[in-house]
């Protein structure tokens, strides 16, 4: 454990919970309801707006805003560039979630659309943030077939050539904006089997950096953290993963600063 760092994301996880800030999401069919409760469980307040009438309103309402292009369509499109474009305007902090962006051509065009309007955050999966980067993955649809490790030094060149904090996450995460990096361990090896964890764990991002907009890295460590400490509580009572889903959003419910300080894993790089 990093002193400084720890006590940093301890600061941020009490006055998160403390603001309760109120997040647009624009996320996948499949994540919605749990990363709606996932952001309710840790004391954050969930919006689900997609919608191209309504997403570039809400947005600029919003303590911040998350986008997911797990199931996209083109109406779906509209509401995400409309939604970004109106976040930079309010000088509101947005973060991408790159899913599987290089599986389909039509994904590839969508993800360099959202890349031009600069978001805070990019979160994604080591196979991700290679393609990202412009390496070659192994990525199998959704699923990494990388490990973070191996991302890392794509991490801190997207960091660098797009002005923006990359969290790669996987079995020890890392965070990085170009210049200061980390890595975060913790977790539990159930957290890959639920299904639409990695998304909810991009709308905690939101949250963090709707509360320390000037501090994106700083928020983004904070949020990894939060969900690690959470998911290794979680671990020691779950019997698989369907016990380790109901385990882990009541640890996010019951998690406080003083077990959240003591089992913050931050190495600074």
């Amino acid at each position: 454990m990093t002193t400084d760092l720890s006590k940093t994301a301890t600061d941020l996880f009490e006055t998160m919970r403390a603001t309760n800030p109120l997040v647009h999401c624009i996320t996948n069919f499949v994540a919605m309801n749990y990363a709606a409760n996932v952001l309710l469980a840790a004391g954050a307040s969930p919006a689900m707006v997609h919608t191209p009438e309504e997403s570039g309103e809400f947005a600029a309402i919003a303590g911040a805003l998350t986008v997911n292009i797990g199931t996209l369509s083109p109406h779906w499109v509209e509401g995400m560039i409309a939604a970004a474009k109106s976040a930079n305007d309010a000088s509101k902090p947005w973060v991408l979630d790159p899913v599987a962006h290089f599986a389909t051509g039509y994904r590839r065009d969508v993800i360099a659309k959202l890349l031009e309007l600069n978001p805070t955050v990019i979160r994604g999966n080591a196979s991700e943030i290679i393609a990202l980067a412009g390496g070659q993955s192994a990525g199998q649809g959704v699923d990494s077939g990388d490990p973070v490790e191996q991302a890392e030094e794509a991490a801190r060149s997207l960091a660098t050539s797009q002005k923006v904090v990359v969290a790669v996450t996987g079995e020890v995460d890392f965070v990085t904006d170009g210049t200061r990096s980390v890595r975060i361990a913790g977790g539990s090896p159930l957290m890959p089997k639920i299904t639409a964890m990695g998304c909810a764990l991009t709308a905690l991002v939101g949250a963090y950096c709707a509360i320390a907009r000037d501090q994106a890295f700083e928020a983004t460590v904070a949020a990894l953290t939060n969900f690690a400490v959470a998911g290794g509580i979680a671990a020691n009572s779950a019997n698989g993963p369907a016990s380790f889903m109901t385990a882990f959003v009541d640890g996010l419910h019951n998690l406080d600063a003083a077990t959240f300080h003591q089992n913050a894993r931050i190495e600074a790089l």
